[in-house]
């Protein structure tokens, strides 16, 4: 059984929503940021990225950061960019990006099922991000921006499909075209009957998983900790006790490759580099570029050519739910033991590209000089994803990257 809880959102005017939604705080560094918003007084980014408006030699953790943050965000309330919603409601939220279409349900999640593994995650988090973002909620009595969360797409709560495309027959409450070429809808649910059936259909879900927001999730566990440790007399009702969460069948869900970059090849020559592959995958060149069309072959751009790397039967796992991800392969196959990254995550040696960046930009860092060489990688499923949170394990460091992401500034959840 999965809880989902109907909230009194703050958001934007619908005529000032493309002026106030940013991208989520994680996706850019602070110059990205500072450049995006450029003269926009209104961009989310001055809540969730305010260090853009304190001078560069403040850390970006320092608390000034934090209380620039509660400023803008009050400003933005007081000059009446962003309403208060009148009665708690549910809203969908969908994202169109080419020919792909994913359809999410904007609602508060359970902390208590966060806490219980119902749940389910598939990354650690790090302490220092884990303090920024309970630091930024308990501050600003809010939470800013959703945890992307997927549900099982199967027979239990297949009526999800069903009302969704009858809140579809009505005007969306929002409707923009973001900087990146995504569109996007957002139709309020507030009537009675249908947060009934959303909830009765979202009971049916055994288990949620975390797709992307471990750190924002882990904070809001925190939080409530800290405010159940100062409020004796807590319910279990109170908002703290949830977070604001988008929730996605996961069928829908589009998972793009992580790629690789490594700047040199140790001490290795061209040719022994080769040899060693040879070990454990099937090597050849290839004319153009070679995108992966399947689990377990890679491609490699190196000394100005595309190579196709396809694994050899019997050199890795399949029976091991991490072991058998492709970001696991390459890990265990060619970065430790042929180009000694053993931890590719701390390594200074090793760079991440999303895939949304596409082939040409491995081949424009590595033709840089700044890098020798590039790996292109299979996108990991849902299925693999679910698999690893299912064992209670963890998934390879940089091995999802979802696309289209959500836009934050759209819904705030007050505490």
């Amino acid at each position: 059984m999965s809880e989902v809880k109907p909230f009194k959102a703050l958001r934007p005017k619908a005529e000032e929503v493309e002026y106030i939604e940013s991208p989520p705080y994680d996706v850019l560094s602070r110059k990205e940021a500072r450049e995006l918003a450029g003269d926009n007084p209104i961009s989310f980014l001055h809540v969730v990225k305010a260090e853009i408006d304190l001078p560069e030699e403040v850390d970006i953790y320092d608390d000034s950061v934090y209380g620039k943050s509660k400023e803008n965000l009050q400003r933005l309330i007081n000059q009446g960019h962003l309403i208060f919603e009148s009665s708690p409601s549910f809203y969908l939220y969908t994202q169109e990006m080419d020919d792909h279409i994913q359809n999410g349900l904007v609602c508060l999640a359970s902390v208590d099922e966060y806490d219980n593994n119902k749940i389910k995650k598939h990354e650690a988090t790090r302490k220092a991000k884990e303090e920024d973002r309970t630091k930024h909620i308990n501050t600003l009595n809010a939470q800013t921006g959703p945890v992307l969360l997927a549900y099982q797409d199967n027979d239990k709560t297949d009526e999800m499909h069903a009302i969704f495309n009858e809140i579809k027959e009505s005007s969306p409450l929002y409707q923009f075209k973001s900087e990146d070429n995504v569109l996007h809808n957002v139709w309020r649910v507030n009537n009675g009957e249908t947060i009934d059936r959303i909830q009765r259909t979202m009971s049916r879900a055994e288990n949620l998983y975390i797709a992307d927001g471990h750190h924002r999730s882990k904070a809001a566990s925190l939080v409530r900790n800290l405010r159940r440790k100062n409020n004796s007399g807590y319910t279990g009702s109170e908002e703290y006790n949830y977070f604001l969460s988008v929730i996605f069948p996961h069928t829908e869900l589009n998972i793009m490759a992580y790629n690789r970059v490594v700047k040199d090849l140790g001490t290795l020559s061209k040719n022994e580099f080769f040899d060693k592959i040879l070990r454990s995958f099937i090597l050849e060149e290839v004319e153009g570029q070679y995108k992966p069309g399947r689990p377990h072959h890679f491609g490699m751009f190196f000394d100005g050519n595309w190579f196709h790397l396809k694994s050899k039967e019997g050199s890795f796992h399949e029976d091991d739910p991490v072991r058998s991800i492709d970001a696991s392969i390459l890990q265990e196959n060619l970065l430790d033991p042929i180009l000694s990254i053993k931890k590719p995550e701390e390594s200074e040696r090793i760079e991440f590209v999303g895939g949304i960046r596409g082939l040409s930009e491995l081949e424009k860092l590595v033709n840089s000089g700044e890098f020798q060489v590039a790996f292109a990688l299979y996108p990991t499923s849902m299925e693999e994803l679910m698999r690893v949170a299912d064992a209670g394990r963890n998934m390879p460091p940089k091995t999802t990257w979802f696309e289209p992401k959500l836009k934050s500034g759209l819904f705030i959840h007050l505490l």
